[in-house]
């Protein structure tokens, strides 16, 4: 079991391309951290690094106590598991499974009692004698892991390894990660540019976009404390909206506007800005789907909508609406619902919402940062 540490990592390609930049991360001792983000980010590339399938342009990695920066892939104790299986076809699942281990010269009984003790952990016993060519993809998947389970290694890095799946198998294969964490009790470096993964996954997130770290915190942290629009707008499902507005002062006290309708500020809210002597301003509110409830035109918060689509989702209804300009996303529960729209709502309807200010996030237009 070993830490891993990354000290200033950079890592720039011919013509330089830099594809990762100033990269800082300490991971615990048997903690499960996930780098997630969309295509391009530098996420895979920073993995390769820690395996040692990508050179170091600058920086310092070090597993455990030990400096890796010109340590062999096959000498720094870490198994990796590729998005792609990398399962040899001719082989059995016994025989890729012990192959790792035939090669450092394992004796053959600790070799047979490895493959079947991760055989057990995985479910995968019964197909120890078959090919790769006759599983489903969830099976060979688990054959990749457990080819590398057997090796005992002190970091387990991954690679997207559920992409490869559909959407079923890939609920199913989470819970069987989870299961495995808890089982293997190792330390995992998890790639993914699924952010439901990351969520469901990750002791800590490690966000990532243009080869910058955006924001490192718990799953809960970074959905309920956004550091920017990057990081609000990407984490969460539907995803956040955002809407132009204006942070106004009223009788001493902060309030948003958007147009004609007006937020009130919680007293957190209120003390935060204070002492930050926020002064009226345009910002950018980002307000979450599942945040936004109907309400009574007459409302002071209520903001009319247009609606443009209706998505029935069984005990969910996601509406797609026009607001303040804007395309926007309400989540709502069709037990809140009148029975008559439980079903959806048409085209062109007219309908106002509204949310609790507690649960806004503001947002500085120029340099995208969260003010809270």
């Amino acid at each position: 079991m070993a830490n891993v540490t990354l000290k200033n990592i950079k890592k720039v390609y011919d013509k330089n391309v830099v594809a990762v930049q100033d990269f800082n991360l300490e991971i615990a001792d048997k903690e499960f951290v996930v780098l997630v983000g969309p295509s391009g980010c530098g996420k895979s590339t920073t993995l390769r690094m820690i395996a040692g399938l990508e050179e170091i342009t600058e920086g310092e990695l070090y597993i455990g106590d030990r400096l890796v920066n010109d340590v062999a892939p096959k000498d720094r104790d870490i198994a990796m598991v590729f998005q792609n299986y990398a399962l040899y076809p001719h082989m059995t699942v016994y025989e890729n499974m012990a192959f790792g281990l035939k090669l450092r010269k394992v004796p053959k009984m600790e070799i047979d009692e490895k493959v079947k003790e991760a055989a057990e952990i995985l479910g995968i016993t019964e197909y120890l004698q078959r090919k790769p060519k006759a599983l489903s993809g969830g099976q060979r998947q688990r054959v990749a892991i457990g080819r590398a389970i057997v090796r005992h290694p002190q970091v387990f890095l991954m690679d997207e390894p559920l992409s490869n799946l559909d959407a079923k198998l890939r609920n199913q294969m989470r819970a069987e990660l989870i299961k495995l964490r808890l089982d293997v009790n190792t330390t995992f470096v998890y790639v993914t540019h699924d952010q439901t993964e990351a969520m469901t996954l990750g002791d800590r997130i490690v966000i990532m976009k243009d080869g910058f770290i955006q924001q490192i915190g718990t799953p809960q942290d970074v959905f309920n404390h956004p550091t920017n629009l990057f990081v609000a707008g990407f984490i969460g499902s539907p995803q956040m909206n955002f809407f132009d507005a204006e942070l106004s002062i009223e009788s001493g006290r902060y309030v948003v506007r958007l147009e004609g309708a007006v937020i009130e500020m919680p007293e957190e809210i209120q003390k935060t800005l204070k002492e930050k002597n926020e002064q009226p301003k345009k910002i950018i509110l980002g307000i979450r789907p599942e945040h936004i409830v109907l309400t009574d035109p007459k409302h002071r918060g209520a903001i009319p909508a247009k609606v443009d689509v209706s998505e029935m989702m069984g005990s969910e209804l996601y509406v797609h609406v026009t607001a303040l300009g804007k395309d926007c996303v309400l989540r709502i529960a069709t037990i809140d619902l009148p029975v008559v729209n439980r079903l959806g709502f048409k085209y062109g309807d007219q309908l106002y919402f509204t949310f609790d200010g507690s649960l806004t996030h503001l947002f500085n237009p120029e340099t995208g940062l969260n003010l809270l």
